[in-house]
């Protein structure tokens, strides 16, 4: 659950310092749902950053599966909007 602490824009930052493409987004729900393409160290440090948070967020879990390579996303890191 995610409300008023940057997380999509905490992520983006983090994946693009990382050199990770793909997308961050809110869900219907309150989680936040981030898709990431890159090397395995970029992507496990990643989810470092994911489980840390920014500054003023508690972060209670990060749940991670494999997904296939959307093409779309292959290039870039982007935050999407209205995704439900």
């Amino acid at each position: 659950m995610v409300q008023g602490v940057g997380f999509r824009f905490y992520a983006q930052r983090a994946a693009e310092r990382l050199g990770l493409s793909g997308y961050v987004t809110n869900r219907h729900d309150g989680r936040v749902e981030v898709y990431a393409i890159g090397e395995p160290e970029s992507l496990r440090n990643l989810l470092i950053e994911l489980r840390h948070g920014p500054r003023g967020a508690s972060v209670s879990d990060v749940a991670e599966e494999e997904a296939n390579i959307l093409d779309e996303y292959s290039s870039s890191f982007t935050i999407e909007y209205d995704s439900w």
